[in-house]
């Protein structure tokens, strides 16, 4: 992944300032040039190279095709800077004004329009596998702006490669880092259980509504987990949780239709660049892509904006075992655009094909033939 790649870069108009943007877009940042107009020529009757100075730095983005923006700090240079001049040279000081103009007008009243306007992206990373942005995609643009992921351009084998050469060794062969964010590997069940307390419930078929078996706690499960149920030889899969009564239900197959769905909502999105997106606000809908779980394909879907910043999110088609608590995470054109937690879920693929039989047995009415026509 990458961020924290943009820079704004000030344009003077001269020489210096036109390669060091040149140099940083061939580093690879995304530059936008910035002219600054300090001194207003109305206010004495000197020449005043301002204009064309602005039109050479404008020049100079065109060249190197970059975004030209300017801004103006005329009352601020007069009253941090240009005053203190007259006034030291009142006192028959000599003054330094290019030190204190560099205190007040660049590294102050330019450095927090460069921070505020400066918009991070979030990049998806040239290694897809080790991809990061699923986990970045609750980070707020102001720590993004102030960070940098020096490995987002490069390949897993790569960086091992790099390490090899520099006589990293020891680091070189260590087995990826896995489990809960600090706490690393555990194994679940008896590490959550000395936290949570168990509440004891029991397996359901989804299907028919038996009773398969009994459980220390609904929470320990999560949608699309096959179930340990004792006693049972086929595998059978967790496909709905009961918090209320503490049941979990299961089905007998990894592909069964309970534990597919096309619909969720979320809670109100974190948006990485745009708050949310000029498109989503002014269609109400996007076309995007989302995954709920690290590595997994790009689902294609449909956002639905509602008034309070949450989402629908329509997926094109069904997909498995999505789960309440989980972040749906968003995607556009390898752009990581932000999160929201997953907070409802649609009816599953199951529950929609027993409603519609249920529809074509009332239509039919009892002792109907569908494919005979009544007599007259």
């Amino acid at each position: 992944m990458l961020a924290a790649r943009h820079v704004v870069c000030a344009l003077s108009g001269g020489v210096d300032s036109a390669v060091a943007a040149l140099l940083l877009r061939r580093r690879g940042y995304q530059v936008t040039g910035v002219f600054m107009k300090n001194w207003d020529s109305l206010d004495e009757h000197g020449v005043c190279t301002a204009d064309k100075d602005c039109e050479d730095a404008y020049r100079v983005c065109q060249i190197l095709d970059i975004p030209f923006h300017q801004v103006s700090y005329v009352k601020e240079y007069w009253n941090d800077v240009f005053s203190d001049f007259l006034s030291e040279y009142e006192k028959g000081r000599t003054p330094n004004p290019d030190i204190v103009c560099n205190k007040h007008i660049k590294f102050s009243c330019f450095f927090r329009y460069a921070v505020d306007n400066l918009v991070v992206k979030l990049l998806q990373a040239a290694d897809s596998f080790k991809d990061q942005t699923f986990f970045l995609s609750q980070v707020s643009q102001d720590a993004l702006r102030r960070t940098i992921f020096p490995l987002g351009g490069l390949t897993k084998d790569f960086v091992k490669k790099i390490a090899a050469e520099n006589r990293l060794h020891h680091v070189l062969q260590k087995k990826e880092s896995m489990g809960i964010c600090f706490v690393g590997k555990r194994k679940f069940e008896h590490f959550i259980l000395q936290y949570l307390q168990p509440r004891p419930g029991k397996f359901i078929s989804i299907e028919d509504n038996k009773v398969l078996g009994t459980h220390k706690g609904w929470f320990l499960y999560t949608l699309g987990q096959k179930a340990k149920i004792g006693g049972l030889k086929e595998p059978w899969y967790v496909v709905e949780k009961d918090g209320a009564n503490g049941d979990v239900f299961v089905a007998p197959r990894t592909d069964h239709p309970a534990l597919y769905r096309d619909l969720l909502r979320t809670n109100r999105v974190h948006w990485i660049t745009e708050e949310p997106p000029a498109a989503l606000v002014r269609d109400k809908m996007m076309e995007c892509h989302f995954r709920f779980r690290h590595q997994m394909a790009l689902v294609p879907c449909v956002l639905t904006l509602n008034q309070d910043g949450t989402v629908w999110v329509t997926a094109v088609k069904a997909v498995r075992a999505l789960a309440l608590g989980q972040f749906a995470v968003f995607y556009k054109g390898g752009e990581c655009l932000g999160s929201g937690k997953i907070l409802r879920l649609g009816p599953s693929a199951y529950t929609l094909q027993k409603g519609q039989s249920k529809v074509r047995v009332a239509t039919e009415g009892p002792g109907d033939d569908p494919g005979l026509c009544p007599s007259l």
